[in-house]
Parts: structure tokens; sequence; C-alpha cells
């Protein structure tokens, strides 16, 4: 059996691309790294490829019946699906939301091997360039433009010693933190009062300081720190 060339080149070139922007995924801790990535990519340009050359199918056609491919249903299929594996990477912890870089990076990736299945290499390696700047370079400039950042901040109380929430409100703006939301969880047994808050502020924050002001708090018995990234 003799090797279609015109399979293997697309195959690489997907799978390389897909291996670059999961390795930059790999490389800053993020979940659907390296061979998530390749995998995704290798699928859509294999899928793509199958769709292309419809031809070579195995099947019969019904007699008098006109068979009329159209492998433009291919990539609907495949982008409808990779939704899914992106809502996987996706997860909220808090008033946080995580992973939405990761899965729209998936996205592209899958796009990109459908470019390379249909044979439209220059689009695809277009594109693959195009992700990893924005994925790597653009991250660089990004810590460097002024921009507000959102933490949740957790703080847990003995019940008697919980403040009202103009207290908690003046304690975050002294740091320069302005409250957006803020939750309230009382244990079952009615010892424990936590204050879930939503905070934004200019970057970089001085998470340090405002450790420090509510170790010295009294009455807190604990809080939590949580400085969202994405």
């Amino acid at each position: 059996m003799t090797i279609d060339l015109t399979f293997v080149t697309p195959i690489l070139c997907a799978m390389a691309a897909g291996g670059l922007i999961g390795a930059e995924r790999t490389y800053h801790g993020h979940p659907a790294g390296f061979r998530t990535h390749i995998l995704v990519c290798l699928t859509a340009c294999v899928l793509m490829l199958a769709a292309m050359h419809q031809a070579v199918w195995s099947f019969l056609a019904l007699p008098g019946q006109t068979v009329v491919i159209d492998p433009t249903r291919m990539p609907h299929g495949v982008l409808t699906g990779i939704g899914f594996l992106c809502a996987g990477v996706i997860f909220r912890e808090g008033f946080s939301v995580h992973g939405l870089t990761t899965a729209a990076s998936l996205w592209t990736t899958s796009a990109i091997g459908l470019l390379f299945g249909a044979g439209m290499t220059q689009l695809a390696l277009m594109a693959a360039g195009a992700t990893l700047t924005v994925l790597a370079l653009l991250r660089l400039l990004d810590a460097r433009i002024p921009s507000q950042a959102l933490m949740d901040v957790t703080l847990r109380w003995s019940r008697e010693a919980a403040p009202r929430e103009q207290t908690v409100r003046a304690v975050l703006a002294e740091h320069r933190l302005k409250t957006l939301r803020i939750g309230h969880v009382v244990s079952p047994d009615g010892s424990i009062h936590e204050h879930h808050v939503k905070a934004r502020g200019l970057t970089p924050m001085d998470i340090d300081a405002l450790a420090d002001r509510l170790a010295a708090e009294p009455g807190l018995k604990g809080f939590a720190l949580s400085p969202r990234d994405e």
C-alpha cells in the first residue's frame, strides 16, 4: 500500500501547529496542554481530509440516485463538538471563572486543523502564528499595560465578631480595592460567618500588605486572597 503524500503533509503540519500552541499552554501550567492540543488539531485535520476525499469512501449510491458531496458540513460538526471539550476546561471557583483562554485556544486549534485538512495551508500557518503571538508574545505586553484585575476574597469570622458590609468595603478600600459584590455564608451551627467578596483594583496589587492588615484583624478566623488571572 502506497502512502498518499497529500495526506501526510497536512497531518504533520497540524500536529506541529497543535504542539506549539499546546506547549505554550503547558509551559504556563494551564489545563489542556501539549498532547490535548495536538490531538484536537490532528482530529480536526483528519476529519476534514476525509470530508474532502469523499469520492474514495467505500459506499455505493442507490440506483438512480445522485450523491452530492458537501465537505462544508464537516467543519460545522467539528466546531460544534469541540465546544463540549472546551467546556471541560472552564471551571468556576467562587466568583472567578478560569480556563477561558485555554478553551479559546482549543477552539482556535481545531479551526487550524480544519484549514490544514481543507488544503488551505498558508492560511492555517498564518492562523497558527497569530495564535502563538496572542498567547505568548502579547502576554508580555499585557503584563506592562496598566489595567484592573479581579480578586476573590474570603473572610472567616466568628459569628459575634462579623462586621457589617460597610466595614469590609472600607478595609478593602484602604488597599485600593473596590468591592463589587459580597456574599454571606453562615455555618450550620451559626458559629462562623463568611464573607465572599469579589473586588477589583489596579495592577500590580499589594497582596502582602492586605494580608498583613487582615492578619491583625480581631475576630477574623481565617482568610483567602485569590487574584484572578483569566
